[in-house]
């Protein structure tokens, strides 16, 4: 990767942190409601609706702690190293996920295993329901 691709990925990277930090700052509008509703039906849904704001504030927090990250590794220079074969990441891929830590090989040699683990467990499980 060469220096113009670094700061292009650079300016990137700040860019979706100041978008994630203005998001993660803005209040969740139901948490500040602690009135209790009349009909039960709208109290679950409320709760329904708290509960998925919550893992969306949840998720905005990994992305900025994983951008923060990001940036540190521009600085050390260590940015766009694949942390499990040691290979450069494409730069095409780190333009398409800025926070990558994995090139395309790794990263799917990864989904391919946890797949077959999540095959086993559950043809597993189906076996242990039958005895």
């Amino acid at each position: 990767m060469n220096k113009n691709d670094r700061e292009k990925l650079k300016k990137v990277l700040m860019g979706q942190l100041k978008e994630l930090q203005t998001d993660f700052n803005k209040e969740v509008p139901s948490l500040g409601t602690n009135s209790p509703l009349a009909d039960i039906n709208d109290q679950a849904s409320l709760e329904s609706e708290r509960s998925f704001e919550l893992r969306i504030k949840d998720r905005e927090r990994k992305l900025i702690s994983k951008v923060y990250e990001a940036l540190k590794k521009i600085d050390e220079g260590t940015y766009g190293i694949c942390e499990s074969c040691g290979e450069a990441i494409s730069v095409k891929r780190l333009m398409a996920r800025p926070v990558t830590t994995l090139c395309i090989n790794c990263k799917s040699e990864m989904e391919a295993e946890e797949r077959r683990e999540e095959t086993i467990l559950q043809t597993g499980g189906a076996a242990n329901q039958m005895t």
